[in-house]
């Protein structure tokens, strides 16, 4: 294993005084592991939290910024925060108009959060929860039940944040995190698959001929292991596995993502492909990311995510933005 970091146990605590020492713009609380905006809260709005384990970076720690998350809880590499965690950021964010927690539908996550929320309402803090599940690959799987939470998160922590920015109440910013999850669908192939830091081994194996579709972020199985072909055929099995389950007309918000090791030269071979089989169908892509958002170390492979946009949508995906790993409108 060749790996940029000091030790396998200093990983997560080393990169967090990086994004410190990086971005002045964050407060980063190294002892209840919480990233937050500096200055926060803002008195009269929303506070939105997030997290999950490290690995995927730039969720979550990236998105924390003006129009997007208040805080961020990273839990060790592929392993959910703590609840303590998740209480902290309630208080370091809550400015008296309550907390949206972003939870993926993992289940450590969901339990985790769902014990947060419970001791913050214990404080006198309102919580809402919106489940993100938006990966079509499988139903349940070893670490869900219910279809796992993907891309679709940075979709919803981008709009809800611009809405919460805006200064709506709770119960507005939880309803259009959840508009956004519904109308949104993802699919991940790998090509490779990752080692994390603590293993020292890859976490599966695929022959050089091989790609699993429907892959996991931590690395989960998905639907099936396939034989390696053209980016225009595994496009296609990924827009045939979200077409079963959203339709793929109207205006899209798409995002084709990388596993962490994919290079950008072929993730716009990937788009290039995603752009001409959406417009194939019928559909037109508005608003779009290519890049690295949400990862699985080094895994190489993409994701594809698709949001069915409304006006209001797409409004808000314009509002203004300023975190480390996405901004534009400032």
């Amino acid at each position: 294993m060749k790996k940029l970091i000091n030790a396998p146990d200093t990983v997560v605590g080393d990169a967090l005084a990086g994004l410190a020492a990086a971005h002045p713009s964050l407060a980063v609380d190294p002892e209840n592991r919480l990233v937050r905006r500096a200055g926060a809260p803002r008195p009269g709005k929303v506070g939105l939290v997030s997290g999950g384990g490290s690995g995927h970076e730039p969720l979550h720690g990236g998105f924390v910024g003006h129009g997007m998350l208040d805080a961020a809880c990273p839990g060790e590499i592929f392993t959910s925060p703590v609840p303590d965690q998740m209480l902290a950021a309630a208080r370091a964010v809550n400015g008296g108009a309550g907390v949206l927690f972003l939870v993926k539908n993992y289940t450590g996550d969901v339990l985790n959060f769902q014990m947060a929320a419970e001791l913050a309402g214990d404080e006198g803090i309102a919580v809402e929860s919106v489940l993100i599940n938006d990966d079509v690959a499988v139903e349940d799987s070893l670490y869900t039940a219910g279809r796992r939470g993907t891309g679709a998160t940075v979709f919803a922590e981008k709009i809800a944040g611009a809405l919460a920015e805006q200064g709506a109440a709770l119960a507005s910013v939880a309803a259009v995190a959840r508009e956004v999850n519904e109308r949104s669908r993802s699919f991940g192939v790998a090509l490779t698959p990752c080692v994390t830091p603590a293993a020292g081994k890859p976490g599966f194996t695929l022959t050089e001929s091989e790609v699993e579709l429907g892959i996991g972020i931590h690395g989960e199985p998905g639907r099936r292991r396939g034989e390696m072909a053209p980016a225009s055929e595994l496009v296609t099995a990924a827009i045939d596995a979200i077409a079963e389950d959203l339709d793929l007309t109207g205006d899209l918000l798409v995002m084709a993502n990388g596993m962490g090791g994919t290079p950008l030269i072929e993730l716009y071979i990937v788009f290039n492909e995603v752009s001409k089989q959406l417009q194939a169908r019928g559909a037109r892509i508005t608003r779009s990311l290519i890049g690295n958002y949400i990862t699985s170390l080094e895994m190489q492979g993409f994701s594809l995510t698709v949001c069915r946009l409304t006006d209001r949508l797409a409004e808000l995906w314009d509002a203004p933005v300023e975190t480390p790993a996405l901004r534009w409108g400032r």
